[in-house]
């Protein structure tokens, strides 16, 4: 990329979230990244300026040095830093502006530093060219926290029955972020079970809030806009994705049904998400977690139906097995958490030089990923203790709140594939690649906020439920499994 020679017409609006603008390159596979501020903030460009700085480079580092080794390299992307000149971002800016969501121009992009982070763009297969007509096709998903609390510091026991995304639903609905409830559970998804996990890739195409995106050719074809009144189409979406199921099984006058399109889609995406790049065909999966009780929402419409069924493993380097394990790093709970936080905050009144060695703000480098690996079992009083946990606890709320990427294309019936990374052979054949992106570490000063919150979501969840509803999956959702060859291909 040369930064000298940027023009804002090549390149459009790929999205943004809360903290966020992307951009994407309309010819060549890369995104740029820049950060958003509040409106009043822009009378403050010099140090709004130093700010960017820092942080693009902290979103850099805590991803190259803490998450990626983690979760793995091969899954995570940290890109890197870039100084652009102010007049491209400038009238990107302007360019870009009429294309945002009218509820995400509260905040303004950051026209005053010129920092952006520069990634590949993850919903194209840059590295393979099969000849193939039909556009790469990428899933997004943010899949959410994974598992049931067990800390003995829980205060609410519904928090180890329901999990933490079903209980925000009754929230988010009730003060308007959302106008319909999700059937989505994330324990569905996380089980390693396929009939659980197929229902869970459904309902978030029923329901995708902000949690399931679909791209064709790097635009956005499927996705709930915040707020939205209209359900999801998915007559229109089988009719994008029909060209890439081309096999005869489940024909009606002539081409796929939609309901059998979308059983097809399901069922690559779930195979996605099982498989791992170290597995072959002929190896044994290990298991990351066994089935237990804490395996089970009782607000997910399967738990009763799918409780008996047993079997649910994650093979050990499946990407929801590393997000998982990542997770679980949180295993005091913030009702945990937030005494030690406090304990910090504490000492820190007391010995206020010893911030930058206990690198509450950074750097996020070998030693404070030493500080999350290392930390004690037991609580012995230290200080040591309570920030070892602290720092565990903000990369488990990075890793619950991290998205994947699936990005599928077609292969050409004569393309030669590795045997060991060939899935279930069949067709259609498809390569894809994962990977982990919004891998940004927590703010130390948040967890306050987060422990007000999750009493919040807490107490207004058992306000608005008075008893347990027994709901239960319909037989008919769970269609006849077909079998897909899936082929991992690194970005």
């Amino acid at each position: 990329m040369e930064l000298d020679k940027m023009d804002e017409n090549d390149w459009k609006y790929h999205g943004e979230g809360n903290k966020s603008l992307v951009v994407s390159h309309v010819q060549h596979s890369s995104v740029l990244r820049l950060l958003k501020y509040p409106s009043q903030d822009a009378e403050h460009s010099q140090q709004t300026t130093e700010q960017a700085c820092r942080h693009i480079h902290s979103i850099v580092d805590f991803s190259k040095n803490v998450m990626k080794p983690l979760l793995g390299e091969a899954y995570v992307h940290s890109g890197e830093v870039v100084k652009l000149p102010l007049d491209f971002v400038r009238h990107l800016s302007l360019k870009v502006q009429q294309e945002r969501p009218e509820l995400r121009c509260d905040k303004v992009m950051d026209t005053f530093s010129g920092y952006a982070l520069c990634l590949p763009n993850l919903t194209q297969l840059n590295a393979c060219h099969f000849g193939d007509h039909r556009l790469p096709l990428c899933v997004e998903i943010k899949p959410k926290c994974g598992f049931l609390p067990f800390s003995v510091h829980i205060s609410k026991e519904c928090k180890r029955r329901v999990c933490r995304f079903c209980m925000h639903q009754h929230y988010k609905l009730a003060n308007g972020k959302w106008k319909r409830q999700s059937r989505y559970c994330p324990l569905d998804l996380f089980s390693g079970n396929k009939q659980r996990m197929y229902i869970a890739v459904k309902h978030l195409l029923e329901e995708p809030q902000n949690n399931f995106k679909i791209f064709k050719g790097g635009e956005l074809i499927f996705g709930c806009k915040d707020a939205a009144e209209q359900t999801p189409d998915m007559s229109a979406l089988a009719q994008q994705l029909r060209p890439y199921f081309t096999h005869n099984a489940g024909l009606y006058k002539g081409h796929l049904s939609a309901k059998a399109v979308l059983n097809e889609f399901i069922q690559v995406v779930s195979s996605a998400l099982l498989s791992s790049w170290s597995c072959s065909r002929t190896a044994e999966p290990k298991k990351a977690h066994p089935a237990d009780a804490r395996g089970y929402c009782e607000a997910s419409p399967l738990h009763r139906d799918l409780l008996r069924n047993g079997n649910n493993s994650l093979s050990k380097d499946s990407v929801l097995s590393r997000i998982l394990q990542v997770q679980m790093l949180d295993n005091l709970d913030i009702e945990g958490i937030y005494p030690l936080y406090k304990r910090v905050e504490q000492y820190l009144v007391e010995f206020p030089k010893e911030r930058s060695r206990l690198q509450i703000d950074g750097p996020y480098n070998d030693s404070y990923l030493e500080k999350v690996k290392i930390c004690p079992a037991e609580d012995d009083g230290s200080i040591e203790y309570a920030i070892g946990k602290v720092h565990q606890y903000r990369v488990a709320m990075t890793a619950k709140d991290c998205s994947v990427m699936i990005t599928l294309a077609p292969c050409g019936e004569d393309q030669v594939l590795e045997s060991t990374l060939e899935i279930q052979p069949a067709k259609p054949r498809l390569t894809y690649s994962v990977s982990i992106l919004d891998l940004d570490p927590k703010p130390y000063d948040a967890i306050p906020y987060q422990h007000k919150l999750d009493s919040k979501i807490v107490n207004y969840y058992l306000r608005s439920t008075h008893s347990k509803q027994d709901r239960s999956a319909s037989p008919s959702l769970l269609m006849e499994r077909e079998e897909r060859t899936l082929v991992f291909h690194p970005v």
